[in-house]
């Protein structure tokens, strides 16, 4: 086959993106899990299966989805968030039930200082994923500001040992999981109305 002939053959082909929007699947699960463990921070109720579950299959396993789904759209911030935060509500389940398999796990629970770390990292994290959504809408930055935020309140709090930083964080953690579910019920029902009915 000549050269010329194989030039020919090549044929460019756009591919019309027509999946879905995964954000705000992604954005529930962030949402809704962080508002009800922030409420058990807050003092409503202690720690139970109903926070564990959410955390693990909503907070977790639909960000990862979400996230998995943003990759496949080329995005690359909503790729590392969703992901990123899946992961870290499957962590967090972890490092709560871990120690509570029986006695050969007891040792693990993390002292408080590695505890405070954990949640320190995660505010980095969010910090600088905060400075990424400047390019963004108004919500995204309220969310990640809001976030970075609590995650260094419960740092302090859970380093120091303090309960009224820690119920301060509970609150604070309240507005950030409904300011996720605020931006993706806007995302669904501008997209569903074909018109701007939630400005974010």
């Amino acid at each position: 086959m000549s050269q010329s002939t194989t030039n020919t053959d090549i044929n460019h082909v756009k591919i019309m993106d027509l999946t879905s929007n995964p954000a705000p699947l992604g954005l529930m699960g962030f949402g809704m899990t962080t508002v009800l463990l922030n409420l058990h921070n807050a003092g409503y109720y202690p720690m139970d299966a109903m926070i564990l579950a959410m955390g693990f299959f909503y907070g977790g396993l639909a960000q990862i989805i979400a996230g998995i789904m943003e990759w496949k759209k080329g995005n690359t911030f909503g790729t590392t968030a969703f992901t990123s935060y899946g992961l870290f509500w499957l962590t967090l389940v972890g490092l709560i039930l871990l120690p509570k398999l029986g006695d050969n796990f007891a040792g693990l629970a993390p002292v408080k200082t590695a505890f405070a770390a954990y949640l320190f990292m995660w505010g980095i994290f969010t910090l600088f994923m905060f400075v990424g959504t400047l390019k963004a809408t108004r919500s995204l930055q309220v969310i990640f500001l809001a976030l970075a935020t609590l995650f260094f309140l419960l740092a302090i709090g859970n380093y120091l040992n303090n309960p009224t930083i820690l119920k301060i964080a509970g609150f604070e953690g309240i507005f950030t999981g409904f300011s996720a579910i605020y931006a993706a019920l806007g995302q669904v029902l501008n997209e569903m109305y074909g018109k701007k009915m939630v400005p974010l």
